[in-house]
């Protein structure tokens, strides 16, 4: 029995509107992004989700506790963006993040790094919630990683999507053992 997911990107931050990766900072929701993050709490108001886990990042614990309410929600490290390394909090273009969709960034970790920690999550998740509904609240290297674990989107190709915001994505788990 498969678990559905919904997955949402933590609201927008200081660093993203100045054009900056955050990476593993902790990151501070802009007014924007508090804003979001009221909506996406009233956009899921009459949503049951049987779990909902969340990035241990500060912006997406901000996010989802704006949303939900403390305490609502499960923090788990796998769902954290990815490590830029030394490249944490500058700008880091669209060409550099393929480029390392293999090979770490100096200090940090690669795309491929995030889909297996992502791999791990999912294959917990199927454990854990078999036929269940779980939100998900992280970043975009996680989305990658689902694009490219669940949708089979070469993870070249899943990195070099556009990280365009939109209100959330649904993905389905199918049994662990297919992942």
């Amino acid at each position: 029995m498969s678990v559905r997911i919904t997955y949402v990107t933590h609201s927008t931050t200081t660093d993203s509107e100045a054009g900056i990766a955050t990476g593993w900072n902790p990151g501070v929701l802009s007014e924007l992004g508090r804003e979001q993050a009221r909506e996406l709490g009233e956009r899921y108001a009459g949503t049951q989700f049987d779990a909902i886990y969340v990035s241990d990042l500060a912006r997406a614990v901000d996010s989802a506790t704006i949303a939900f309410g403390e305490g609502a929600f499960r923090l788990d490290a796998r769902l954290r963006e990815c490590d830029y390394g030394a490249r944490n909090g500058t700008p880091i273009t669209r060409a550099e993040r393929i480029e390392h969709a293999t090979k770490p960034f100096p200090g940090g970790e690669s795309y491929a790094d995030v889909v297996e920690r992502m791999r791990g999550l999912l294959v917990d998740l199927g454990a854990q919630h078999r036929g269940e509904h779980v939100l998900l609240v992280a970043h975009s290297a996680p989305r990658v990683a689902l694009e490219h674990l669940l949708n089979g989107v070469p993870l070249d190709e899943a990195v070099a999507m556009p990280n365009e915001w939109q209100p959330g994505w649904s993905y389905v788990v199918p049994d662990e053992t297919a992942l």
